[in-house]
């Protein structure tokens, strides 16, 4: 009885882990059929507004920040350079640093209003509710129609206003400008560039798909663009999940409002450099995500929209549940092998084989996909996917993590990522994570279980279990020797 409980609990992991892969065809069929429509749309908008004569709304552009030194400067400066109307763009820094942070914010925002720039810092007592605190805080303290949102490690680009507020005007409706994030440090290693293709991957397909077809889809915490009204109708900034940029996109459309996706308008940003940074950023996307869906997905099946929305924003906000899966697949497949004493037939080996190939070339189509159409090379492409498969699965422990405290209800506190900037000044640590030893624990299993299978000739489950032994491996040797480095300097 064990024995069958086992292998069906480990046949309704992999079947899940195939229903997220294959919808990643979905996504690619949905933005191959939109785009070009959304393109046309976008261009005629554009093309139809004059900045001269259109009475532009006036906007506040909020920027959070919670002590960071490296690249505080930087984004001030990006907003202050953004073309718009005299007297109706307002900036909005809104700063809860406890460290040198403070000082140099409180420096240059005094610095640019002796130039004549509308800017003001506002400060608050305490932290309460992090970042969707501060925004709250913000928002309370404007009058302004349209509200802008950008992280401290983006760098908005000039016309970033101008390409963004006349949708507002095109459309009443409209709630939410989201434009899509480029990276400034791609390039610096392996890490960086698998992160890179899994942020294009996201952005370039699976939100335009979602967006130019109707279906739910989420502002990603910076380089946004909101009307106030909007945020005010979906009930405000709430701070009872770790991703509150998630929860308030949802709950606004919940009410009627609209959202557009811009993917030819990019504001770059930095991709943690640092696995450890890496791992927590995801642990927060991965637990807010889940306590998002816990929250809201009942109300999106009690709504009125279509099925297909419904199922596609199951899949979309409870995404990071494939982590878990995967460390189910993991685990149980050495005690699968040993329970099992009986070779399937060949034509259910082939079949079996055939889907599994399918599925499994479902998100590096998505990634090709989404490579291709911003015109980067293929073949590098291709040279990326795999490591980014193995750092997918490497942090696939620390995300189960994140998602069982989801479920089980326990709350925890808003981790910044720290930002390096270009000429990094204060270094910020990030705590050892606590699932390293246990991730180099179960690497060591998944590749004693891959000798396993390989012994017993079977070579279906073989590759993925590699995979999955020197994600963990990798992830957990990466992760002691960062935190060595960091210990030395």
């Amino acid at each position: 009885m064990l024995g069958w409980f086992l292998i069906s609990v480990y046949i309704a992991a992999s079947l899940g882990l195939m229903a997220y892969g294959l919808n990643s065809y979905v996504m690619v069929a949905l933005f191959i059929k939109k785009k070009k429509n959304a393109a046309d749309m976008r261009k005629d908008v554009l093309k139809a507004f004059d900045p001269l004569t259109s009475d532009l709304p006036a906007v506040t552009t909020q920027i959070p920040l919670y002590n960071e030194f490296n690249v505080a400067e930087r984004v001030i400066g990006a907003a202050v350079a953004m073309t718009y109307p005299g007297g109706r763009h307002r900036i909005q820094v809104l700063d809860d640093s406890d460290d040198e942070t403070a000082d140099l914010v409180q420096a240059l925002v005094k610095s640019y209003a002796t130039k004549g720039v509308d800017i003001a810092c506002l400060r608050r007592n305490n932290r309460m509710g992090y970042k969707a605190g501060a925004l709250q805080a913000g928002l309370d303290d404007t009058t302004e129609e349209i509200v802008t949102i950008f992280d401290a490690d983006f760098i908005p680009p000039e016309d970033f206003l101008l390409k963004t507020v006349p949708f507002f005007l095109n459309d009443e409706n409209l709630g939410l400008v989201q434009a899509r994030w480029g990276h400034v440090n791609e390039n610096v290693s392996h890490l960086t560039r698998a992160q890179a293709l899994g942020i294009d991957g996201h952005f370039m397909v699976e939100q335009a798909a979602r967006n130019f077809s109707g279906l739910f889809m989420n502002f990603n915490g910076t380089a946004g663009v909101f009307r106030k009204k909007a945020i005010m109708d979906a009930g405000g900034w709430h701070w009872d999940t770790l991703t509150e940029d998630m929860d308030l996109s949802y709950r606004m459309q919940l009410a009627g409002w609209s959202a557009l996706y811009m993917p030819d308008l990019v504001v770059c940003a930095e991709i943690p450099e640092d696995i450890r940074a890496f791992k927590s950023q995801q642990y927060r996307w991965a637990k807010g995500s889940m306590e998002t869906a816990i929250k809201l997905l009942p109300s999106v099946i009690r709504s009125g929209v279509p099925w297909f929305q419904k199922v596609q924003a199951f899949f979309h906000m409870t995404h990071y549940m494939i982590h878990p899966l995967m460390v189910t697949v993991a685990v149980l497949a050495l005690p699968v092998i040993l329970t099992l004493h009986q070779d399937m037939p060949s034509w259910v080996f082939a079949l079996l084989f055939f889907f599994l190939f399918f599925t499994v070339c479902a998100p590096p189509f998505l990634y090709m996909t989404a490579r291709s159409t911003l015109g980067k090379s293929p073949v590098r492409t291709l040279g990326i996917i795999p490591f980014l498969m193995i750092a997918g699965t490497g942090i696939s422990l620390s995300n189960s993590r994140a998602v069982l405290e989801a479920f089980m209800g326990i709350r925890s506190g808003f981790t910044r990522t720290p930002k390096k900037g270009q000429t990094p000044q204060k270094v910020y640590a990030v705590p050892l994570p606590v699932s390293s030893v246990f991730e180099l624990a179960l690497g060591c299993y998944c590749f004693f279980s891959f000798l396993v299978y390989l012994g017993r000739g079977k070579y279906l489950v073989g590759p993925f279990l590699a995979m999955y032994a020197a994600g963990f491996l990798l992830t957990g040797i990466m992760t002691a020797r960062q935190t060595m480095e960091m210990k030395r300097t």
